[in-house]
């Protein structure tokens, strides 16, 4: 595995306070659960690496039928 990026992250201390007990309460690091939270996001929004290949299946698919 790669190593992961490193990036500075500024956040209001309130929503830090937040994210900090959520992530006790999921036995997680905040970093961990700022990770979870962004990839459940990424497969909500159709923008993960398993949405990728039906994404693919899909535009050929599109590609592939008759015009009406």
């Amino acid at each position: 595995m790669a190593p992961k990026k490193r990036f500075l992250l500024r956040l209001d201390p309130e929503l830090y306070r937040r994210l900090e007990s959520w992530a006790a309460d999921e036995l997680r690091s905040v970093n961990g659960q700022i990770e979870f939270i962004m990839r459940e996001a990424m497969v909500r929004a159709g923008r993960s690496r398993a949405n990728e290949n039906s994404t693919e299946h899909e535009a050929t698919e599109d590609t592939n039928r008759p015009s009406k």
